[in-house]
């Protein structure tokens, strides 16, 4: 399509992360902690509402970020004082 152009990441053929736990967002420790937190406390929620296809789903979601966040790491962000 003339006049048409890709979404930047996938111009260079590297899909772009849905979780990018190298974002400067991320750097604090209690960000990643909390969304992580609450991914997996509103699994429960759903869990407990009787909505077991919403808990799988935010149950899921939440092991994804702690796994990129606390075990993936490579270059995982820093925990400064500075970035409270």
């Amino acid at each position: 399509m003339p006049g048409w152009r890709s979404p930047a990441g996938f111009e260079s053929g590297v899909a772009m992360k849905f979780i990018d736990a190298s974002h400067p967002f991320f750097r604090p420790l209690w960000r990643r902690v909390a969304v992580v937190a609450f991914c997996l406390g509103w699994a429960l929620v759903e869990f407990a509402s009787g909505a077991p296809f919403w808990g799988i789903l935010f149950g899921a979601l939440g092991l994804w970020a702690a796994y990129e966040f606390f075990v993936a790491g490579g270059d995982a962000p820093s925990n400064e004082e500075d970035d409270r």
